[in-house]
């Protein structure tokens, strides 16, 4: 039986190999100008001890004439570099003696080193041990956390306290500061201890901060000022949930900035608060006539839902569905194929909302089936695709229904489709693209053979909700 007591001395001894001057065989320039540091260090260590390192060096073997190797590091933190490159020689690392943002270097650089077994280590010292200063920079971990797939133990952190504890992030002395899809994490979810009214102030706190050229009183905004906050909050209006707000409140606090609201959604919260002047403030709900989307309003929802049921557009609705987001793709975004599959696979009832770059229209459609992802074609009579000419109103529209029923779900190795190309999206060069043609539907929805790059695209699953 191995004696762990022993081990201490081998990290002593492998310690004082790095700090020896005589038998080194590389040097690693670490930093950018104006701070760089240069280390000497050993190629065998470093092959079998760091994955990253040893791919490095596999490019620079050591040259016949028996000249030192030397790699160039930039992008990594000189400081956190010394601090983890004696771990992996020692072995040891005593994070009590490092302040929390010395930390959050140190897993950056362990990560990009491919260390794997350290990052759990470093995340968990962190939320066990620095709860308080994790809160207070929150937006710094939520930012480290998602820069990539790897710190799952600060994701979950993250998450937790968007879904528990929320307000504690809304307080924050930097919460201006903190990025778009953070923020609508936080206004998206339905257990707030705020009310609407706080959120709505909150979301122009932060939009008014990332354009802190703008007049302090809203009636001094020219139409350059509104169209300004206007493009910063565009992504974070749909989740406000207007209809929650008492009469008074919406008059005092939403009616100085329309200019800022959807056209649509204006035109809706008018009629809204004008039929009723006895409209109180209630708490957050998840019934209100916002859908969760970036591309569509309520209108569209309200028309597509009227498609499912094959109910005519002057119908009232006899069935009322919640759209609950699935999947958002943004193309400043990578798109991941597998995370994509996983999250829609054996979903049924879903709709499928496209904006594309080259146009104003509206592309989608209806799966009322599973996505199988299984090289087959789904049999259904219920499923159809759409266009909205603009993506301003629902007057001009296009609805196909499907002719053939057996080929209606395209399951092939494509992204989504459906019949042949009747809607088609598909990755090309790492971009998204739609095309439209007219085979197993009813009617083209869109120019046959162009092909567009997909701007946005969202997936919903439908539910029915009691009227």
């Amino acid at each position: 039986m191995i004696n762990n007591k022993l081990l201490p001395k081998l990290s002593q001894n492998l310690l004082e190999i790095l700090n020896d001057d005589e038998y080194y065989d590389i040097t690693i320039e670490v930093g950018n100008d104006p701070y760089v540091k240069v280390f000497r260090a050993h190629m065998v260590i470093l092959n079998y001890r760091s994955p990253y390192l040893r791919r490095i060096l596999s490019t620079n073997k050591k040259k016949n004439d028996e000249s030192l190797t030397h790699i160039k590091l930039p992008y990594i933190s000189p400081d956190a570099f010394q601090i983890v490159l004696r771990y992996i020689y020692g072995g040891r690392l005593s994070l009590e003696e490092y302040d929390p943002p010395d930390i959050i270097e140190i897993l950056v650089t362990a990560n990009q080193l491919s260390l794997q077994e350290l990052i759990p280590y470093l995340e968990s010292f962190l939320i066990e041990n620095q709860t308080n200063w994790m809160e207070q920079n929150f937006d710094l971990i939520y930012r480290t956390s998602f820069e990539n797939d790897s710190f799952l133990g600060l994701q979950d952190y993250c998450m937790d306290l968007i879904s528990k504890e929320s307000n504690k992030i809304f307080n924050l002395p930097s919460f201006s500061s903190i990025p778009e899809k953070l923020l609508i994490l936080l206004i998206q979810n339905d257990d707030l201890q705020i009310s609407e009214i706080q959120v709505w102030e909150y979301v122009l706190k932060w939009g008014l901060a990332q354009n802190s050229e703008l007049p302090f009183d809203s009636t001094d905004f020219s139409k350059d000022d509104f169209n300004a906050l206007k493009n910063t909050l565009q992504r974070c209006i749909p989740f406000i949930r207007f209809h929650n707000l008492s009469s008074k409140e919406f008059l005092k606090k939403v009616l100085p900035y329309k200019k800022i609201l959807p056209k649509e959604l204006y035109k809706d919260l008018l009629e809204y608060f004008l039929d009723n002047d006895d409209k109180s403030s209630e708490p957050r709900i998840i019934k209100s006539k916002i859908i969760d989307s970036r591309i569509i309003t309520f209108q569209h929802a309200e028309l597509i839902s009227k498609w499912i049921d094959r109910l005519e557009i002057e119908d009232k609705l006899t069935t009322s569905y919640e759209f609950k987001l699935l999947f958002y793709y943004d193309s400043h975004d990578e798109f991941n194929i597998e995370k994509f599959r996983a999250i829609c696979k054996n979903k049924s009832r879903t709709v499928i909302i496209i904006n594309t770059k080259e146009s104003d229209e509206i592309l989608g459609g209806y799966n009322p089936i599973k996505w199988k992802f299984n090289r087959s074609y789904g049999t259904t009579k219920d499923s159809f695709i759409f266009s909205f000419s603009n993506n301003d109103d629902t007057e001009n529209y296009i609805l196909s229904r499907v002719n053939y029923e057996e080929r209606a779900i395209n399951n092939h190795s494509i992204i989504l489709s459906f019949g042949g190309r009747d809607l088609m999206i598909y990755q090309y060069n790492g971009k998204l693209k739609t095309v439209c043609e007219k085979e197993s539907y009813e009617n083209l929805i869109g120019d046959i053979d162009d092909i567009y790059t997909i701007n946005e695209l969202e997936i919903f699953q439908i539910h029915e909700v009691d009227i």
